[in-house]
């Protein structure tokens, strides 16, 4: 009797590690994971201006998530991951929703308002001192001084203001505000010219009242350089008819 043979089983081996496969697979999850980042980024920024396009990124996003947990459907995938790419690309080349024209006014600014419109002539001599000097410096920032501060006050050392002018000097204003009755003395004109060039180092210097100076204080203001405005010359540089301390 013949005993027939059996041949030996072949022993079942497991497939070989393949590092292409394994790259391939490390490439396609780094494509798909981008491609739903910026989809994602994309759909949250763009779903109030164009819910459409934002509901057709998360319809694909979800067919990308059921097909990623088949591997036999990974080039599905990857179509998928292309789509999202060019949806992506489309949404953020979209045109957004037209802009309509506001109904409401742009304000505009205008001329800043003239220091005469804030005050006239007549209204300096019944200001007080505080106000007189903020009216003189208004008169000169109106023509054309720069960087004008209004320094009077408790150890000014006779300095009412300090500005620059438009042709660049320094110019230093003790400011008088004194009534009919009242004139500027010499030794007003003198403390000043004490210290206007050598303290706060004018290269104008002026004294400005809504009064009359004296002969003596005219005499020495003119020895000394220091320009006097008396009140019938103010009226006529706040009403630009005449010059300013400066000219």
């Amino acid at each position: 009797m013949t005993v027939p043979l059996r041949r030996p089983a072949r022993e079942r081996r497991s497939p070989a590690f393949s590092m292409r496969q394994l790259v391939l697979a490390l490439g396609l999850a780094a494509i798909v994971l981008c491609a739903v980042g910026l989809t994602l980024k994309l759909i949250v920024r763009t779903a109030t201006e164009r819910p459409g396009a934002a509901l057709a990124g998360l319809v694909l996003l979800g067919c990308l998530i059921a097909l990623m947990r088949k591997r036999r459907r990974r080039r599905a995938a990857v179509r998928v991951a292309s789509s999202l790419d060019g949806l992506a690309h489309r949404i953020a080349t979209a045109p957004g929703p037209p802009v309509e024209p506001s109904s409401s006014p742009v304000a505009v600014e205008g001329d800043a308002p003239d220091a005469s419109d804030a005050f006239r002539a007549e209204d300096l001599a019944a200001m007080d001192p505080d106000s007189f000097e903020q009216a003189v410096a208004a008169l000169c920032e109106r023509d054309g001084c720069r960087d004008v501060h209004v320094v009077g006050g408790a150890g000014d050392l006779g300095a009412d203001i300090i500005a620059t002018t438009p042709d660049g000097q320094r110019i230093v204003i003790q400011c008088k505000r004194y009534g009919p009755l009242n004139k500027v003395g010499s030794q007003d004109v003198q403390r000043f010219g004490g210290t206007c060039f050598s303290v706060h180092e004018a290269q104008v210097a002026a004294v400005v009242t809504t009064g009359e100076f004296t002969q003596p204080a005219a005499e020495y203001a003119q020895q000394c350089g220091i320009r006097c405005v008396d009140h019938r010359e103010l009226v006529a540089w706040t009403e630009g008819t005449g010059p300013t301390p400066w000219d």
